[in-house]
């Protein structure tokens, strides 16, 4: 899956440059330009001002054109294109396959909005459908149940990411399959991370902090014997449903039983590399923040958005957090400047998670709404919700 800037592409032939007289304008490497134009990377913030004169736009329409990722959907190769007519023929190198286009959209996540990733993610996920329906061999069909649960917890993220957080029966239904397939594969990792998963539709689309606390809880458990990894990051959501009903022991009980289970993890943890330091302190900021607790959230979450640079969608979350614990503390020139980076992360990614919590920042500082600060903030926010 090969993702594009093709906006930004037309727009540097629209000025009349080639990807090298570009390169020399701006003193930048070509190869440079050409990561820019693929969306591996972003232009730095001391190039984007030239980068907009060169291009002969806006700052505001250079923005958009950054934002504008397009996921490029691999036209099936004749061998698969064979399968879906032959399903029952479906072999375990046809499997490896589909697994590997799972894996590549899922390393776009971070790097593109979800609604870029949602109609290739939704082929795929059809075709693996499919495929185990009609699979007549045992281990092909073992492998396909194991690719679907995978595909159908990466759906419901990407469906209840593109709905803003505010659908959970399309999502929920996703995790149930994923469920469904996971138990039927005997694969209790991929089944614990699909249980967590609809922990976070209790604790942060209905706001239900005991059943997310209790589905968390569930997860652990299912993932205890495979994965302390897995363990540690339920445990997280445990404590963060605890922290949402006020109660500071019980969430500084679970962080502690989840920071004990780094001692715990091992090379063979497919999990471990999604349970970090930095995603253990997000966490552990966002419980302080709902215990009322903004000034030990502060430095927690200074540190996470330093160390989440790659992780954008989650850098956006601790940003819009880190932004309510400067305002609940009244510190409101720092409050603003961390403001404008949660809405310069949101705009790139276009995450349900920071979206939702940049708005609800912005609320609190409605009482500021009259000095030119905070009215900037406020018309980077509803230029943010037109373009939605």
């Amino acid at each position: 899956m090969a993702a594009k800037r093709i906006r930004l592409a037309q727009q540097r032939k629209s000025a009349g440059l080639s990807q090298e007289k570009l390169a020399g304008l701006l003193g930048v490497e070509r190869s440079t330009v050409v990561r820019w134009e693929t969306a591996e990377t972003e232009p730095q913030p001391w190039v984007r001002p030239k980068l907009a004169r060169a291009l002969q736009v806006t700052s505001e329409e250079l923005q958009a054109l950054l934002d504008d990722v397009t996921i490029i959907q691999t036209q099936p190769s004749e061998r698969m294109n064979y399968l879906l007519e032959h399903p029952s023929q479906v072999d375990l190198v046809a499997v490896a396959s589909l697994h590997e286009r799972i894996r590549q959209l899922d390393e776009q996540y971070d790097k593109a909005p979800s609604t870029a990733l949602l109609g290739s993610a939704g082929q795929v996920h059809g075709q693996v459908k499919f495929l185990r329906q009609n699979a007549t061999n045992p281990r092909a069909r073992k492998a396909l149940l194991e690719v679907e649960a995978e595909s159908a917890t990466f759906m419901s993220q990407l469906v209840w990411d593109v709905s803003q957080r505010r659908d959970h029966v399309a999502p929920r239904a996703y995790l149930d399959e994923a469920i469904d397939a996971a138990r039927q594969a005997r694969e209790p990792t991929t089944e614990a991370y699909a249980a967590l998963r609809k922990s976070f539709l209790a604790l942060y689309g209905e706001k239900n902090a005991q059943e997310g606390a209790a589905l968390a809880r569930g997860a652990a458990e299912i993932a205890k014997p495979v994965s302390p990894a897995l363990t540690g990051l339920s445990l997280l959501h445990v404590a963060e449903g605890h922290a949402m009903m006020g109660s500071l022991k019980a969430c500084e009980d679970a962080l502690a039983k989840a920071e004990a289970q780094f001692d715990r993890t091992h090379p063979d943890d497919v999990a471990a590399e999604h349970y970090t330091v930095n995603e253990y302190n997000r966490l552990a900021g966002s419980c302080y923040l709902f215990l009322g607790l903004p000034e030990r959230a502060e430095p927690i979450l200074r540190m996470t958005t330093r160390s989440l640079a790659e992780k954008k969608k989650s850098q956006a979350i601790a940003y819009a957090n880190l932004a309510l614990a400067l305002i609940r503390q009244q510190k409101l020139d720092e409050a603003g400047a961390i403001m404008h980076r949660t809405i310069d992360a949101v705009e790139l990614t276009r995450g349900g998670g920071g979206l939702n919590l940049a708005f609800t920042a912005g609320q609190e500082l409605r009482q500021w709404r009259h000095e030119p600060w905070a009215q900037d903030i406020q018309d980077r926010l509803l230029a943010l919700m037109a373009a939605i």
